[in-house]
């Protein structure tokens, strides 16, 4: 079945004119679909179901979500179809075609838009950061715990030490006595794996709808305000912290170097670009942040880039059999990265603090 037959599965507004490769995403496979005669454009995927298995929930909690996103929108006299995902059902109106072990899904198109791949100015990375705010206040009342865990323990910290702990006694790459140091340095601050999953359980923070991948091309720009308006790519969506999506958007944005940068020297954490998404975000939130939440905004921050190079470091004591290489080192250099960017926050780490409740007082 051609893509053009995967098409005529959903309710689109007449003949398909043309279907292009879209994007620059990694995971799924995107095109960009176009009608005769018809200025409505969609987006087609093909979900990478090697990764999502349970598609069938990914796409539940898509659906669940969107549904709640669009009648927020509208009550707050917002533009459905450009501020939010907009499904198209298929013919029997289910939000996706599957056959065999293939899923397919459609959505509408936001013409008019932009996406960037890099931080080119503290001002959009500011309205990035407002997005993602808006996009949780606007959840904030969604029950998270009816969502499924899409990729489970994606962000359980504890969990993720333990199977690093694991990596080093299997040692299945024999590459652990290479390593001594950075183990070393995981080891160090293993106490601080802990925090966000604690505040969760005893309910110092609340459980909320999350992103998980709150890098700046997840967000939709209007090519004609230069605002931000839309989120894109829910596959993540899952209960969680807004810890997690305000630090995963810090230890992207703020990164001064590459993610596998070699030269350790130019890697820097950029305090600037992190109090410009800290207003933003604090601006979209607004009242619908806790005390607590604020208070652990910077921590959140931290805990996540040093999560994200325990990754690394366990697939590389492992053989590398999670994130795709290019050299025998590059899952060591990206650990390298991280480690170098936690280092310099815990460093500024009072003055993250103070930026982040400068901000909110702003307001």
């Amino acid at each position: 079945m051609n893509n053009y037959d995967i098409v005529k599965k959903f309710q689109i507004a007449g003949e398909t004119q043309s279907i292009v490769p879209y994007g620059e995403g990694h995971i799924n496979d995107t095109y960009l679909v176009t009608l005769k005669d018809c200025p409505t454009q969609y987006i087609l995927q093909k979900l990478n179901t090697k990764i999502f298995t349970n598609y069938k929930g990914l796409m539940d909690n898509i659906q669940k979500v969107t549904s709640v996103m669009h009648d927020i929108v509208r009550s707050q006299g917002g533009d459905v179809d450009r501020e939010c995902m907009r499904l198209i059902p298929t013919l029997d109106n289910k939000a996706y075609y599957a056959v065999g072990n293939d899923c397919w899904r459609m959505s509408l198109f936001v013409k008019d838009t932009v996406v960037y791949q890099v931080i080119d100015s503290p001002s959009v990375f500011e309205d990035a950061g407002k997005a993602f705010g808006k996009f949780i206040a606007r959840l904030d009342g969604f029950d998270a715990g009816s969502l499924c865990e899409v990729i489970p323990n994606f962000h359980n910290t504890v969990d993720r030490y333990e199977k690093f702990l694991r990596a080093i006694e299997d040692n299945k790459s024999n590459r652990a006595h290479l390593v001594q140091n950075e183990i070393k340095f995981v080891k160090e601050r293993a106490d601080k794996l802990s925090l966000i999953v604690d505040a969760l359980a005893n309910g110092q923070i609340p459980l909320r709808v999350t992103h998980n991948d709150t890098k700046i091309n997840n967000v939709l720009i209007d090519k004609n305000t230069g605002k931000a308006i839309c989120i894109i790519d829910l596959d993540t969506i899952m209960p969680g912290s807004l810890l997690y999506d305000f630090g995963d958007s810090i230890r992207s944005g703020c990164n001064t170097a590459l993610e596998d940068e070699k030269n350790l020297d130019i890697v820097d954490f950029n305090i600037n670009l992190y109090e410009a998404y800290c207003k933003g975000f604090l601006k979209g939130i607004g009242e619908k942040i806790t005390d607590k939440e604020l208070e652990m905004l910077h921590i959140g921050a931290i805990i996540i880039t040093l999560e994200c190079g325990i990754r690394f470091l366990t697939d590389y004591l492992d053989g590398d059999i999670y994130f795709k290489t290019d050299y025998d080192d590059h899952n060591l250099v990206r650990c390298h990265t991280q480690f170098k960017l936690v280092e310099k926050m815990e460093r500024q780490s009072d003055a993250m603090l103070e930026i982040a409740k400068k901000c909110k007082n702003n307001i």
